[in-house]
């Protein structure tokens, strides 16, 4: 159980916050040498997503209610916004590239971009465009610094505010965007999950019990709950450079003991 806590703490806090929830859940996992044979770690992860998935639908349900009944636009440039993710995600799957996911080493490698990325956002000129004036091409690029978030340690939402603001977005409409995006994305993740889950289905009937379930899910939404609010106003304040120390310090560590290990 206290294993489950802290992966759904992790990715509460890490899969809103400019630091990779990918990266953390990696390198967390190979520290505490989770057992596959303990719990099944695609059940945890499906319940861990939807947990966020709540927390996004809590804070942004005026402007999904408005996508949904008023501005459809918005769903187009979110259907645009998807594509390039689901390349990236297809191409790594027939090329055997998915096994990158799971390495600690890429994870560390990949936070130090992610560290360099939000401090060049401090660079940035500010701009006023909201996000319901975006245009598709900007829709586009939005969905390529998706889908490079796909890497461990790339952050997805790091990734995607910092290019919303170099493509002219403001902070605000660039932070809103992001976690828009993030609808679909979190979706198909689920989906994928629960296609490997189905598939496995017949290797390990057993499953969690349910309230180990429900309470992975319910820590991951309340924790990402509360990591999307500081997240938010810490894009008001212009700080969003501040993780970027984090992410370079969990990098360096990451690398350095990747290092010792492979000596």
């Amino acid at each position: 159980m206290w294993q489950i806590i802290l992966l759904a703490v992790v990715q509460g806090i890490a899969e809103f916050l400019p630091i990779s929830s990918s990266g953390h859940l990696v390198v967390l996992a190979t520290l505490l040498k989770v057992d596959p044979e303990q719990f099944d770690l695609v059940e945890l992860n499906i319940v861990l997503h939807a947990g966020t998935l709540g927390s996004i639908l809590v804070v942004y349900r005026r402007q999904l209610v408005e996508a949904l009944t008023k501005d459809w636009r918005i769903l187009f440039l979110l259907c645009v916004a998807t594509v390039p993710a689901v390349i990236a995600a297809v191409l790594l799957k027939i090329t055997d590239g998915d096994q990158l996911l799971e390495s600690p080493l890429v994870a560390g490698i990949c936070l130090l971009i992610t560290g360099s990325i939000l401090l060049l956002s401090q660079r940035l000129t500010l701009s006023e465009q909201p996000y319901d004036k975006i245009s598709w091409w900007q829709a586009w690029w939005l969905g390529c610094a998706q889908a490079f978030a796909i890497l461990p340690g790339i952050s997805r939402s790091g990734s995607t505010i910092c290019s919303g603001q170099a493509l002219g977005l403001s902070r605000e409409a660039a932070a809103t965007f992001s976690f828009l995006m993030a609808v679909p994305a979190i979706l198909g993740a689920i989906t994928l999950e629960l296609g490997k889950k189905i598939a496995d289905s017949g290797e390990n009937e057993a499953g969690m019990p349910v309230w180990l379930l429900l309470l992975g899910a319910f820590v991951s939404f309340a924790v990402g709950w509360a990591s999307l609010v500081l997240l938010l106003k810490m894009i008001q304040r212009g700080r969003l450079h501040w993780f970027a120390w984090w992410c370079f310090a969990v990098g360096l560590f990451v690398i350095l003991w990747q290092a010792t290990i492979g000596d």
